[in-house]
């Protein structure tokens, strides 16, 4: 991954990966900072974690641990690295998370952070359906009180909350063909409930506009992708 390259990450360090999911990333921060360093895992979701035990497990991954906590209610560490990827889009005050992981660091540790501007999102050639799905997706986070195209403000949200030596990148998987395509599909599968929940459409509309997706991911002569991708790192200032 290239943002942990950029980040320097090496054996010793202790790393605090929030909003871990099914912990892909804290695993690779443990295999990085091995033999004598450790990576944590938290999340609000206990069955993600167990999978991410399981994960840990069958890799045969020692130095890793996940938790069932919330970081914003937890008191001060001094992790070397904390790592966030797709959680602030989904905060009402992501500036909340962002003060606690300054709270987590030590001085001169380092802060990342990974998430969504969808209004990068795109298709060639224009789909009806893509279109579609943009809407229902950014009505349902925002109706949530979360930010679908967060991924620009990260920087200054960093800056805010107290962290310099501040950069960023734009990573934006796409393709013609693979698994990049079927993203948009899947996505909207699973926010079906919530936009039904919501009374944004109905049952009908939904199963036709993820049918449309599907086809059109399969369809080799057209491009799709994910949303754009912010990168954004800083460091607690060491006085």
């Amino acid at each position: 991954m290239a943002l942990l390259d950029r980040l320097g990450i090496r054996d010793g360090f202790t790393c605090l990966d929030v909003g871990c999911g099914g912990g892909d990333v804290t695993l690779e921060l443990a295999r990085r900072v091995a033999p004598h360093g450790r990576a944590v895992g938290t999340d609000i979701d206990a069955t993600k974690l167990e999978l991410a035990r399981d994960e840990a497990r069958q890799q045969g991954i020692p130095n890793v641990e996940f938790q069932l906590s919330d970081v914003r209610e937890a008191g001060a560490s001094t992790f070397d690295v904390v790592h966030a990827r797709y959680l602030l889009t989904h905060l009402s005050d992501p500036t909340s998370a962002l003060v606690a992981f300054y709270r987590h660091l030590r001085p001169g540790g380092l802060v990342a952070v990974e998430d969504i501007d969808f209004s990068g999102c795109f298709t060639y050639p224009e789909c009806k359906a893509f279109r579609r799905y943009h809407e229902l997706y950014c009505a349902v986070v925002r109706r949530r009180g979360g930010d679908p195209n967060i991924g620009p403000r990260l920087p200054l949200l960093l800056k805010q909350c107290g962290f310099d030596v501040i950069g960023m990148s734009v990573v934006q998987p796409v393709g013609t063909q693979g698994e990049v395509k079927l993203i948009n599909p899947i996505t909207m599968e699973n926010i079906a409930d919530a936009v039904l929940e919501d009374g944004l459409a109905g049952r009908k509309e939904i199963d036709d506009v993820v049918r449309e997706l599907y086809a059109f991911a399969a369809d080799d002569q057209t491009v799709a992708g994910v949303p754009r991708v912010v990168q954004a790192w800083g460091r607690r200032p060491t006085a």
